[in-house]
């Protein structure tokens, strides 16, 4: 288990400036400044890297794409300006270093409104927010037991922090993420705006931000084709909001969470039937949504109270493509209910095939169609599984065939079920074992659902804490240039034990587990799976526009820098390959005459 570390609160100095409040935003800070203390940078430095960096702040725009060491000094060319371009509704990232051989308290970052040559303002859409260093391992073996101190602990700069200003160490960097929300009303054009790096006592710094809006209209995320699959976890956020779980309390907790769950595209609600599928893999175990009940006269009773706030909590939020309800094979085969004779639990293990297994799942698996019809939400409902075997999925299908022929599932696994069950919902395999391109085409021509998981067990393209930036966004390219309709990744907030402090977990490389951080703070991964998932909608429009104007130059150009990407294997060049995409993609959209 990871040791414990006490999480301290601070407050940063806030300085306040003259400028004006219309003139610079800020991302509004998600407690009043209060933020914690990072861990010790547990990489030694020698500090020769600061010996040739003259004193005083020092600032520079640096790519996306690179995860900056904390307590060396950069060692770059400095650059001044930086240009962005993209569609109407898009957000773009731009990524700012700041060092400094001394400590600087209560420095702030504050980005101006992008503003055209006309004088025509785009309003408060860009902000900075400060990256803070969290440690992370090494892939190692990938998926197992691990112990802290088996890997190579360091620094990874991945949350970032909505904090109004920062107090800059003596000889150490800090990064700072630039967003900027192009509104869908914005006219194309040209903006400019400054970013200014501001210290209560040195002289204010200015870089150039330059923004391009191109004539095209990203759609609402509820729109999005991309079909996102990244499990829940509501227990994690009621164990780290310390809120009775299921209470009001959780549910307000939750919100801003899920909030950004639906602003990436989310398709699917998690939800569970029974005891915790996964049998306590995570820290926390996922609590009832169902209650089952034995009553004193042998019958069964179902409460779906729960399940049914939680599944109309997430579709409030515009998540409601799919419900995927794990699940009839847990990984230990066991289950639970309520004996009403004794008001207690009582577990049984329950194998397919087993009496134990029909005689308990049938009648659940009739009422919960019957449950489901009333709600509305039969035709939206999947019965789950996760990478069981393949005796044991066909067992639990030919169940469901019986019982709720109705329903239909949904399972990751890499055992080419798919190809023994073709008419399934939903399914997804490993990124390392991809499925037939025959197979795709025909899955998605049929309407079905057809994605790739990323998880412990392949190291690229992933998300963990010590992963390349750029690789959150190759996921979003390698389902277009794939065939596939977009990524399952567990988990979206399985947190650790402090999770804005230290990633790692006992059993998986760090970040494998979450990809935001308590208090609706963002992360690097998030931003640039984003990224890729935007870039997903944007290549599927343009292609639509390219055919209809019977572009044939320009779209087997994008057809070939997608085809580059189409590879699952970590290589050279796959950075390069992508940016290429992406600055394809871009000036054939700016190019386009409406």
């Amino acid at each position: 288990m990871i040791a414990k570390r006490q999480i301290h609160r601070l407050i940063c100095l806030g300085i306040f400036t003259s400028i004006s409040a219309a003139a610079f935003s800020q991302q509004p800070q998600w407690d009043k400044g209060q933020t914690f203390t990072e861990a010790p940078d547990p990489v030694a430095s020698d500090g020769k890297s600061w010996l040739p960096v003259k004193p005083g702040l020092h600032t520079s725009f640096v790519s996306i794409d690179k995860r900056f060491a904390k307590s060396e000094a950069p060692g770059i060319t400095t650059e001044k300006a930086v240009h962005l371009k993209g569609w109407k509704g898009e957000r773009l990232s731009a990524q700012l270093l700041l060092w400094t051989t001394d400590s600087i308290a209560g420095v702030k970052v504050l980005v101006s409104e992008p503003t055209a040559s006309n004088g025509k303002k785009l309003g408060p859409v860009a902000y900075a927010r400060f990256e803070r260093y969290i440690i992370t391992d090494t892939y190692g073996p990938g998926c197992g037991w691990r112990k802290p101190g088996d890997f190579p602990a360091s620094l990874s700069p991945d949350l970032l922090d909505d904090l109004s200003s920062f107090n800059l160490e003596k000889k150490k960097v800090r990064p700072v993420w630039i967003t900027v929300d192009i509104p869908r009303t914005a006219e194309k054009g040209t903006y400019a705006a400054k970013v200014q790096v501001i210290t209560p006592k040195g002289k204010k710094q200015e870089l150039d931000l330059t923004l391009d809006v191109i004539d095209l209209t990203l759609p609402e995320p509820t729109a999005w084709t991309f079909h996102l699959d990244q499990w829940q976890h509501p227990s994690a956020i009621a164990r780290v909001n310390k809120v009775p779980v299921w209470s009001d309390e959780h549910f307000r907790a939750m919100e801003p969470q899920m909030r950004m769950l639906a602003k990436l595209g989310q398709k699917v609600i998690t939800a569970t039937l029974n005891k915790d599928p996964w049998h306590v893999q995570t820290l926390d175990p996922y609590e009832d949504m169902i209650i089952w009940t034995k009553e004193k006269d042998g019958k069964w009773s179902y409460d779906y109270q729960v399940f049914d706030k939680w599944v109309s909590f997430m579709m409030g939020l515009g998540i409601k493509k799919m419900i995927n309800c794990y699940s009839i094979v847990p990984w230990n085969n066991e289950i639970h209910y309520k004996d009403a004779a004794t008001g207690k639990f009582v577990n049984v293990v329950a194998k397919p095939g087993t009496p134990a297994f029909n005689d308990m799942w049938e009648p659940f698996l009739k009422d919960f169609v019957n449950h489901l019809r009333q709600k509305g939400w039969l035709e939206i409902t999947n019965i789950a599984l996760d990478e069981r075997n393949k005796e044991e999925m066909g067992l639990a299908f030919a169940l469901i065939e019986k019982a709720s022929p109705a329903l239909s599932v949904s399972y990751a696994d890499n055992q080419k079920t798919y190809q023994r069950y073709p008419d399934s919902r939903d399914v997804s395999t490993a990124v390392q074992h991809p499925i037939d391109s025959k197979d795709l085409a025909d899955r998605t021509a049929r309407g079905l659902n057809t994605t790739f998981y990323v998880y412990c067990g392949n190291n690229f393209p992933n998300q963990f804490t010590f992963s390349d930036p750029g690789e959150s966004a190759y996921m979003g390219w390698y389902a277009t240039a794939a065939g596939y309709n977009g990524v399952l990744r567990w988990a979206f907030n399985s947190w650790v034990e402090n999770p804005l402090v230290d990633s790692r977990f006992r059993t998986w490389p760090a970040g494998d587990t979450y990809i935001v951080y308590p208090q609706a703070r963002s992360s690097i991964r998030y931003e640039r799976l984003l990224e890729g998932i935007q870039d997903y909608e944007k290549v599927r429009a343009l292609k639509k526009l390219l055919e209809q104007k019977q572009d044939k130059t320009q779209l087997n150009a994008l057809n070939a820098a997608i085809a580059k990407l189409n590879n699952n294997k970590r290589h050279d060049g796959w950075n390069d390959d992508l940016n290429a995409a992406k600055k394809l993609l871009n000036d054939i959209s700016a190019s386009l005459k409406n």
